[in-house]
This record gives structure tokens, sequence and C-alpha cells, in this order.
């Protein structure tokens, strides 16, 4: 009997199954530490008590989509900042990769780089098969508590549809 639930527990613990199904509102949030375009290390336990987060996953910097969005969350940022939140980008990029796209279009907000894909994975955005996010969207709360979960991001409205759910948030919170 033994060797048979060895035997599955290997089976398994490769399977599409042994990946995590992502997070629910009103849960925790899943902690991490990355790097981000400039190779600095950042905490997501850093931003406890200090104000709402707001994490958006993508799939690739440079690309059109993945432009759209950042580029409108960089001319939006005032406003999602006077609601007391910062925007955190996430992909699978390389550091170097998220400073070249960072600069290119003057970003005026952080990219963290999760080449591993475990805190994509740990979100539930990572796509099957490829090492790539989909593009999701987080807003967290100052007691790091998810509060809302977008998985069906338009590229070009993100930022918009962000800040109006934290005021929405704000207000009942």
């Amino acid at each position: 009997m033994k060797p048979l639930i060895v035997l599955l527990a290997l089976m398994f613990s490769h399977s599409p199954m042994a990946f995590s199904q992502g997070v629910k509102v009103g849960e925790k949030a899943p902690l991490f530490e990355l790097k981000d375009q400039n190779g600095a290390a950042f905490s997501l336990e850093s931003r406890r008590g200090v104000g709402w987060t707001v994490l958006y996953f993508y799939p690739k910097a440079g690309t059109p989509g993945c432009t759209t969005q950042a580029c409108a969350f960089r001319d939006a940022l005032k406003a999602v900042r006077d609601l007391h939140a910062e925007v955190y980008g996430v992909s699978t990029d390389t550091p170097s990769a998220l400073k070249a796209f960072h600069d290119e279009h003057h970003l005026n907000f952080t990219l963290f780089s999760d080449t591993d894909a475990r805190v994509t994975e740990a979100y539930g955005v990572k796509m099957p098969v490829v090492n790539m996010a989909k593009r999701w969207t987080f807003i967290i709360d100052p007691d790091l508590n998810i509060r809302d979960i977008n998985d069906d991001v338009d590229p070009a409205l993100d930022a918009k549809v962000v800040a109006q759910r934290l005021q929405g948030l704000q207000m009942a919170h």
C-alpha cells in the first residue's frame, strides 16, 4: 500500500492539480520578495499598514497590450496615489528587460521580475505550459488582504477601473 501512495504522490506532484488555485477576495495576499527593474529587492510585507497596493500581472513587457496597460497606469498614477495606493506591475520578464521597458515608456511606478513564476503561481495567474502571467489585477488593503480581483482586464481601461474600485472599497472600508 505504501509504494502505491508514494507513486500517486509523485504522479500528482507534477500535475496541474498540484498547482495553486490562486487567491480569493477576503484572503491574505501571498507574501513575496521579488527584484524590481533595477535589481533592488522588495517585500510585500513592507506595504503592511502603509496603504493600498495594486498588483497587476501581465504577460510580457514590450508587447502591445502590456505597453498600453503600463502607459495607462503611468498616466493615471496621480489619481491612484491620491487614493493612498501604489501600483506594481509583475511579469516573468528579467530585471534587465523590465528596466528597458520601464525606461522606454518613462514609467513612474515599479515593475517586478518573477522569472521563476513562483509569485505568478501563488496568485493563480500563471498560464498553462508557458512561463507567463495572465493579465489580472489585484487590489490589496493595508492589512494585506485581497479586496478585489479583476480577471477580465482591458489594458487600456485597467488604471481607470482600479481607481474606481479603490474609491468604492475605501468608502466601504
